[in-house]
C-alpha cells in the first residue's frame, strides 16, 4: 500500500495527519532508544517505519503534483498537518544528528581497534637466538563489523 485510503481531501487530511503523527512517534522512540544505546530494540521499529515512511514520501510527492488533493479540507485541520509536519521534521533532524554521533563513534572505535591490532602485531618479541630483533610478520590483517548492530 502506498496510497491513503481517503474518499475526499479531508480524509486524506485527516489520514495523513494521524499517519505524520504515527511516524514522528516512531522516530523520537528510535532516537530515544539511540540516545539511551539500545539501539538493538530500534529493529523492532524499522518496518512500521519503513512501510509508513513508503507512503508519506508518496503522499508528499502526489501532492506536489496535485495541489488539490486536500481541497476540502478544513483550514483547522491543514494548520494541524503543517504543525504535525513540523514536527516530523525537527524529529528527523534530531535523529539524523543522533544517528550521525553513533556512526562518528563506531568509526572511532572500529580505528583504535585497527590501530591496536597493528600495533601489537608489529611489536617485536625481544631478541632472536643471533641477537637480532626477529622481522616483523608480512601479510594483510582482515576485520569483520557487523553492520546491524
Amino acid at each position: 500500500m502506498t496510497e491513503l485510503a481517503a474518499a475526499n481531501g479531508s480524509e486524506r487530511t485527516q489520514a495523513l495527519l494521524k499517519l505524520t503523527q504515527r511516524l514522528t512517534a516512531l522516530i523520537q522512540e528510535e532516537t530515544r532508544l539511540f540516545k539511551a544505546r539500545r539501539p538493538h530494540e530500534a529493529i523492532e521499529l524499522q518496518t512500521e517505519k519503513s512501510e509508513l515512511a513508503n507512503i508519506y514520501r508518496a503522499e508528499v510527492a502526489r501532492a506536489r503534483q496535485e495541489p488539490g488533493r486536500f481541497s476540502g479540507a478544513s483550514e483547522q485541520a491543514k494548520a494541524l498537518l503543517r504543525e504535525a509536519t513540523k514536527a516530523f521534521h525537527t524529529a528527523l533532524d534530531e535523529n539524523g544528528r543522533v544517528v550521525n554521533a553513533m556512526k562518528v563513534l563506531t568509526e572511532g572505535v572500529v580505528k583504535a581497534i585497527a590501530d591496536e591490532a597493528a600495533r601489537q602485531r608489529h611489536a617485536g618479541s625481544g631478541y632472536g637466538a643471533n641477537g637480532n630483533r626477529p622481522s616483523a610478520p608480512t601479510g594483510s590483517f582482515a576485520m569483520a563489523v557487523n553492520h546491524t548492530a
